[in-house]
């Protein structure tokens, strides 16, 4: 379905300041001695250096250089139109008008060429897009030959284990096998927590029993 054409009235007002402007322009250079193709550069000159400058503030931060060529073009466009309403005769045109006018292609050169290669600060970037970030390169293996340690100091001969006394013998008390089962199961775990056998002590508090059922549990044990 073709989409309707739908007249701006801001569009339709700048079509015509456009025209009226570019033809001041072309008149006052006419005028000021430049004949032929040379008085219709000079409009398109002025609106093409407007155009940038306001490109320029548009997609930038930094627009103050922009700012100051925006009004030097809308100065000559004004110009212009101001000069050629009756305020100057167009038949005498003043000898300083004149350079202006000769002198406008080359600042309107400078003006543009700063405006398109003026430096720009880096957008932000959005983490969603932005490039992976190339590893870090691998750091190189370290050569260094290592001296070998210094051997370690003799220590002193451990002393002689001092034997232990003989254990007791414990008043012959009746322990039922069951009970003694279930002893050599605590004194088993106990030697391989340990390293160590279970003492009397260690089996009463294990078992709950008695001091000289303890003492015939262990004597049994051992």
């Amino acid at each position: 379905m073709p989409r309707k054409i739908r007249l701006d009235a801001v569009l339709v007002q700048a079509v015509i300041a456009g025209a009226l402007s570019f033809a001041h322009l072309h008149d006052l250079a006419e005028a000021a001695g430049q004949d032929g193709w040379k008085a219709w550069a000079y409009p398109i000159s002025v609106d093409l250096l407007l155009v940038a400058a306001w490109r320029r503030m548009r997609t930038h931060s930094d627009n103050r250089a922009a700012w100051v060529w925006f009004v030097i073009a809308l100065a000559a466009s004004l110009g212009a139109n101001i000069a050629t309403a009756g305020l100057l005769d167009l038949e005498e045109v003043p000898a300083w008008l004149c350079i202006l006018v000769a002198g406008w292609p080359a600042l309107a050169f400078l003006g543009g060429t700063l405006l398109a290669h003026a430096p720009t600060a880096p957008e932000p970037t959005d983490p969603d897009t932005a490039p992976l970030a190339a590893p870090e390169p691998e750091e190189a293996p370290d050569l260094t030959v290592e001296r070998a340690p210094d051997p370690a100091p003799e220590l002193p001969p451990a002393p002689a284990p001092v034997p232990k006394p003989d254990p007791v013998s414990a008043p012959t008390v009746a322990v039922p096998p069951a009970l003694l089962d279930h002893a050599q199961k605590v004194a088993d775990t106990h030697h391989a927590t340990t390293g160590g056998r279970i003492d009397s002590a260690t089996l009463r508090a294990r078992l709950n029993v008695p001091a000289p059922l303890a003492d015939a549990i262990t004597a049994q044990l051992a």
